[in-house]
C-alpha cells in the first residue's frame, strides 16, 4: 500500500517532501526503536501543536480554516461528494505547504492523522465510556491526533489541536502517518 497512497494507479514518485503513510502504530512504534526515537505522547504531541500558545485552537491561534482559506490540507467543499481542492492537494501536502506555527513545526493539523505512544481512551465516566474504554484496552486501540486531508467541519471537526481519535494498532491508510520525537 505505501507504494501506491492513493490507490492501484498512484505512485510515491514525487512524494518525497509529503507524509509518510499507510504506516500502522506497530510499524511506526518499530521504526521509531530503530531510529532510536518514540512517538509522542498526547501531551508531548499537544505542546508541540500549540508551539508558543498556551490557548490556541490551531497550531496557528484561534481562526477557523474554511472552505475558502483552508490554513491546513483538509477537505474543501461538500463532503464527501465534492473536493474543491482550493488548497491546491487532494490528498497529502508536502510539509511546507502552510505556515509553520511559533516554534516551526509544520501541519500537526490537517494532511494526516498521527499516531502518538497513548492507549486510546475516552474521556468521560458515564458506562458507555467506561465500556468503550474497557474494549479499547483489550483490541490494544492506540491514539491518533491532527486530524488529516478528510476532515471536513460538517463531517470529521478533528484538525483541531485537542481532537483525538482511536485506532487499532494495526490499522493503516492513506490518511495516517507519524512523527517522532527524539
Amino acid at each position: 500500500m505505501w507504494a501506491r497512497p492513493n490507490g492501484p494507479v498512484s505512485t510515491v514518485d514525487g512524494l518525497a517532501d509529503h507524509p509518510v503513510t499507510h504506516v500502522s502504530w506497530n510499524d511506526a512504534t518499530a521504526f521509531a526503536q530503530w531510529a532510536k526515537a518514540r512517538l509522542p505522547t498526547e501531551a508531548e504531541w499537544e505542546r508541540a501543536a500549540r508551539g508558543d500558545l498556551s490557548d490556541a485552537t490551531y497550531p496557528w491561534g484561534g481562526e477557523e480554516p474554511t472552505d475558502e482559506q483552508p490554513l491546513c490540507n483538509i477537505w474543501q467543499g461538500e463532503f464527501p461528494k465534492t473536493n474543491t481542492v482550493t488548497d491546491g492537494y487532494e490528498a497529502t501536502a508536502p510539509v511546507a505547504s502552510f505556515a509553520a506555527n511559533s516554534i516551526g513545526i509544520f501541519n500537526m493539523v490537517g494532511n494526516v492523522w498521527e499516531w502518538c505512544a497513548d492507549t486510546f481512551m475516552i474521556r468521560s465516566q458515564r458506562k458507555a465510556a467506561r465500556l468503550r474504554n474497557a474494549a479499547s484496552r483489550a483490541n490494544g486501540d492506540r491514539l491518533a491526533k491532527g486530524g488529516s486531508y478528510l476532515c471536513h467541519k460538517s463531517y470529521c471537526y478533528r484538525y483541531r489541536i485537542a481532537a483525538r481519535t482511536g485506532m487499532s494498532a494495526d490499522s493503516s491508510a492513506g490518511h495516517i502517518g507519524f512523527r517522532l520525537v527524539v
